[in-house]
């Protein structure tokens, strides 16, 4: 019997399970990839706290080596279904090939997001090298460089307006001529002189020699294709979370996201979400190792209560005020 299962390796399932050994609980953490979830392919973290700078693969690897002496158990499997049978929770994974059943006293969702892809050949082997999901995280490197920006809402108008700070031109591509995201962003990115809107267009090739060096074009009406030399692209045309596999012990949102409030509670007591597969408006590194740790809330004058209550024992911890 474990006390604590978690779903997912990233950043809050590491923290999470950091945080539940040194509560003093069994913690095992099942992760389907890699051990660092999609950090690991950012060339650096320039926004972390207390952090000046780190590669995704270094932050990633540190973390898992952390969690690893702290005395977390670990496994690469992919969870298929999860049963709740009142004070203990089944899980049911693939590990190497074969089905594993575990029984744990509570289980943390901490199994992500991942990024949508264009579906376009070399893009995986470019990610990295000029193909980012993620403008916050890697649009620096590309300072007084040309850019572009593939998506239609809030997510791709944020990021061509950041990029905007930093990139000598950005071209914001979108296969519509309408974008879904806020008109006043639009309006703003149409103020800039160095965004350049690429409307009713849509990306159907990426040029590279080791790193990318342009995409090609192709009109969504007429069929026209166009070539337009760029050193970065930033994919941003929304996330895919795999959370139906837990359906019905928690409650989805339109998008697919569990339902879960700020202590990370969901419908069922005992199962928790953190991280990036929670509904939640802001999805960064520093807000999934947020997720991950203990949630605490004032329990009046004097002390602090955690709020991550673990079911199985029912058990409170006090800090009191000296």
């Amino acid at each position: 019997m474990i006390d604590i299962l978690v779903v997912g390796g990233g950043t809050a399932g590491l923290t999470a399970g950091l945080y539940g050994v040194r509560a003093g609980k069994t913690v095992k953490v099942l992760e389907q990839k890699n051990y660092g979830g999609q950090i690991i392919n950012s060339k650096e973290i320039v926004n972390y706290p207390g952090i000046s700078k780190i590669s995704g693969y270094e932050f990633a690897t540190s973390l898992y080596r952390q969690a690893t002496d702290a005395g977390v158990d670990f496994a690469l499997g992919k969870v298929k279904s999860i049963r709740d049978l009142g004070k203990v929770k089944e899980v049911v994974a693939e590990i190497q090939g074969e089905e594993k059943v575990y029984e744990a006293k509570a289980v943390i969702l901490a199994a992500g997001a991942k990024n949508r892809e264009l579906g376009l050949p070399d893009e995986k082997k470019l990610t990295g090298a000029g193909v980012s999901y993620c403008a916050t995280c890697d649009g620096m490197f590309f300072r007084d460089r040309n850019v572009a920006v593939a998506g239609g809402g809030n997510t791709a108008l944020e990021d061509a307006l950041f990029l905007s700070n930093y990139c000598k031109e950005v071209a914001l591509i979108h296969r519509r001529d309408t974008f879904r995201g806020e008109q006043k962003m639009v309006e703003e990115l149409q103020k800039k002189d160095n965004v350049t809107f690429f409307c009713n267009k849509k990306v159907i090739g990426l040029q590279s020699k080791g790193v990318l060096q342009g995409i090609c074009l192709e009109d969504t009406k007429t069929g026209e294709k166009q070539e337009l030399p760029v050193e970065g692209l930033f994919v941003a045309i929304g996330q895919e979370p795999e959370n139906d596999r837990f359906i019905p012990l928690v409650d989805l949102d339109p998008k697919g996201y569990i339902l879960a409030g700020e202590d990370c509670k969901t419908k069922t007591p005992g199962i928790f979400a953190a991280g990036d597969c929670r509904a939640k408006k802001v999805r960064q590194l520093a807000t999934a190792a947020s997720d991950g740790c203990f949630r605490w809330s004032s329990s009046g004058p004097g002390s602090m209560r955690l709020y991550w209550d673990i079911n199985f024992n029912k058990q409170n911890w006090e800090v009191k005020r000296k």
